[in-house]
């Protein structure tokens, strides 16, 4: 009985995380800011509701399937995301006029910020 009223906690939790994600998309004024909303909630969101899956069903191979899953969600995102935010860098996508630091502003050549020494 208990374990049910958790896994549903979750389940509303995780869905709220992932429905303030898709608000943020709205909100926010570039494509980077737009990456960041899309990244951290939802990751939490999934995780949650992958937990309340876990407690409500209490099996262990779905509790393994939803370990697998939230380290694989945990382990793309963030390499994906900074993919894309690089991309979208080297695009010269516009930023809002709200940034103040660009941190790859001197990485502008198409060497991904990657530096080569010749060894003699």
């Amino acid at each position: 009985m208990i374990s049910e009223w958790i896994a549903a906690v979750l389940l509303v939790l995780g869905a709220m995380f992932m429905l303030i994600a898709s608000i943020g998309i709205l909100k926010m004024t570039d494509v980077y800011q737009r990456m960041h909303a899309v990244t951290k909630a939802p990751s939490l969101g999934a995780f949650l509701m992958i937990l309340g899956m876990i407690i409500y069903f209490q099996d262990f191979w779905l509790t393994l399937q939803g370990i697998l899953i939230n380290v694989f969600i945990f382990m793309t995102t963030p390499v994906g995301t900074h993919m894309l935010g690089r991309v979208a860098h080297l695009m010269q996508i516009n930023q809002s006029s709200e940034t103040s630091i660009d941190e790859l502003e001197e990485n502008d050549d198409d060497s991904f910020g990657i530096t080569t020494t010749i060894y003699d």
